[in-house]
């Protein structure tokens, strides 16, 4: 059995579909799988590193103002389109998998017009514009989130399965994992992080609560600012002689993810998808800063559909300050019945077998 999936741009896009790949690896023993994307995007960089067979296309997303870049985009598309053609007529895929991103376009379109079965996936509350025009020639529609329903027109299409996460996540032994990042399991923990590249005004007000709390031993905050922001972050605090002691880290970069989301009580983070998916995983309540120059705004709409569900408490961009960010987290963390309520929402919000649901439509599309 062959297997095309594409998808790519940034890991919102990218994960999913790894994860998909290796579920479809795991069934079929005998799968042909084979990943499309581009030469500029992550998933040149990470596909391979999971041992997929990996080709790319000519494509770039088209900028949002009219100007002598649009000539370029198109032109550019359609050398996407005749490369998307001799990649489908070389593989002869059994079923093309779409998981978002301007590669998507032309592979899923060019395979739904060969009546290859073709399916996309939607990580996001509100969908990006290349699923929304694939929706009409796809087969079928999956969505992470039901709030997203309403921008799709063939509701026959859709099932909501919910956005595929890592497995790496549910094997963690929580004693080993408070041993391996020194924290003490008697006291509060408060994760902040704004996404793989960080996000400076999440960042800033973190700075505030740090320097609130650098002598407050009721509380630990474990904190990644982001590669491009550690070197100012330190020095900052260095400039207005704030002392770290144990209760507080500061890292640039966390290669221990699925450890720290299993043994935090409070998460502080941007709005993702497929961080918002790996939280409601685990049922952790979460203070959520969505950022505000997202395509087509897209982490406001996933950040309001779990505040929307008691699962999470929003706070805007413009209307954040460290003082307010501060004052959220301490009421939170005084509150059990609060926090503990918000647990609650957000496991009920979580979908675990998102990637088996996938597979299993999959698998109905090609029987």
């Amino acid at each position: 059995m062959k297997f095309l999936i594409t998808g790519g741009g940034t890991g919102g896009h990218i994960y999913p579909a790894l994860a998909i790949a290796n579920e479809i690896r795991d069934r079929y023993k005998d799968a042909e799988i084979l990943y499309v994307g581009t030469k500029k995007g992550m998933e040149s960089e990470l596909v391979p590193k999971e041992g997929f067979n990996f080709k790319t296309i000519r494509v770039k997303g088209f900028p949002r103002k009219f100007s002598k870049e649009m000539f370029k985009t198109v032109k550019e598309l359609f050398l996407g389109f005749n490369d998307a053609k001799k990649i489908i007529k070389e593989f002869q895929p059994d079923v093309v998998i779409g998981t978002g991103g301007y590669v998507c376009g032309p592979v899923v379109y060019i395979a739904s017009k060969k009546k290859i079965p073709t399916i996309i996936h939607e990580q996001n509350a509100f969908p990006g514009i290349t699923n929304k025009i694939l929706s009409r020639y796809v087969d079928k529609i999956a969505l992470s989130f039901e709030e997203s329903v309403k921008y799709f027109k063939y509701p026959n299409k859709i099932s909501i399965t919910g956005n595929p996460v890592r497995k790496s996540l549910f094997l963690v032994d929580k004693n080993s994992a408070y041993k391996k990042l020194s924290i003490d399991p008697d006291i509060p923990l408060v994760l902040s992080f704004g996404g793989s590249g960080g996000q400076k005004k999440l960042n800033d007000s973190m700075f505030h609560v740090i320097k609130e709390n650098a002598d407050n031993s009721n509380i630990q905050i474990l904190h990644i600012t982001g590669k491009r922001f550690y070197e100012d972050f330190t020095k900052k605090l260095k400039k207005e002689n704030i002392v770290i002691k144990e209760n507080i880290k500061i890292l640039p970069y966390f290669f221990d993810m699925p450890e720290g989301l299993n043994i935090a009580n409070l998460v502080v983070t941007s709005a993702g998808a497929i961080t918002i998916s790996e939280i409601t995983a685990l049922g952790i309540p979460s203070i959520i800063i969505p950022k505000s120059y997202t395509a087509e705004n897209h982490q406001v709409y996933n950040a309001k559909a779990l505040e929307k569900k008691g699962a999470s408490l929003v706070i805007l961009e413009e209307d954040l300050t460290g003082e307010k960010l501060n004052n959220s987290i301490k009421k939170l963390l005084e509150d059990e019945e609060a926090l503990s309520t918000m647990k609650k929402n957000s496991k009920k919000l979580g979908k675990i077998e998102a990637v088996n649901e996938i597979v299993d439509i999959i698998e109905g599309m090609i029987k």
